[in-house]
């Protein structure tokens, strides 16, 4: 029976491990991202080109309203993207933000008739987001199974977080095994229209910090 999977695909360097890394398990992958209001539109233009590029079997980018609650720097046009390293659970946060694309993802899983979802949260370099930890994942898998009609019949859904214990040098040198173009990626949270990353915020420090952990050339477009 042929293996099937949803991948979260946000354009990022996490989320193209995870595809290749679902491809090479030999699952069919469809890929799923979110317009949610987000500042750094740029990904979605990325994951766009990354899903084809992988020749996906669908790839579905759902428009949320996240910019209409703000609350977070990469949705609310008040609050800056900070420049500094930050503690604690940043400005950055997008409330619920994972336990919504989960949501999505499950919805479309019961409907595709498949059960395996695929999603890159970190627990290394994860960022202080409460909603990238395993507890987070355990928990999601646990409602999966109790809340949708497959899983009352007896199905059993899995959320695979293959790089939950890697850090981003191991990320990277994964990828790198497993071919990926890492300069098609997008990761910066002010990145420019065109793609560009600028440098400085939390999300470019730890990409920067893991292409020198893995001792290979970082090929990110900085502007």
């Amino acid at each position: 029976m042929q293996k099937k999977a949803i991948v979260l695909l946000s354009g990022g360097l996490d989320s193209i491990t995870v595809l290749a890394l679902a491809k090479q398990q030999g699952f069919t992958c469809y890929a799923l991202s979110f317009d949610y209001g987000q500042k750094h539109n740029a990904e979605l233009l990325a994951a766009a080109k990354i899903a084809a590029d992988y020749q996906v079997e669908e790839h579905k980018i759902i428009k949320l309203g996240f910019g209409s609650i703000v609350g977070s720097a990469l949705t609310d046009a008040d609050i800056a993207v900070p420049n500094t390293l930050q503690q604690g659970i940043p400005v950055t946060y997008v409330p619920a933000r994972n336990t919504i694309f989960l949501s999505f993802a499950l919805g479309w899983a019961e409907v595709l008739h498949l059960k395996d979802i695929f999603i890159g949260v970190n627990a290394v370099d994860y960022s202080g987001y409460p909603d990238c930890r395993p507890e987070f994942i355990n928990a999601f898998q646990n409602l999966a199974n109790l809340a949708t009609k497959a899983g009352v019949e007896g199905e059993h859904f899995a959320i695979h977080t293959p790089l939950m214990t890697m850090s981003k040098g191991e990320i990277i040198k994964q990828g790198l095994a497993l071919g990926v173009d890492y300069q098609q990626t997008v990761s910066c949270y002010s990145a420019d229209e065109h793609g560009r990353a600028c440098g400085v915020c939390d999300a470019c420090r730890l990409r920067k910090a893991g292409f020198i952990e893995a001792d290979v050339e970082d090929p990110t477009r900085y502007s």
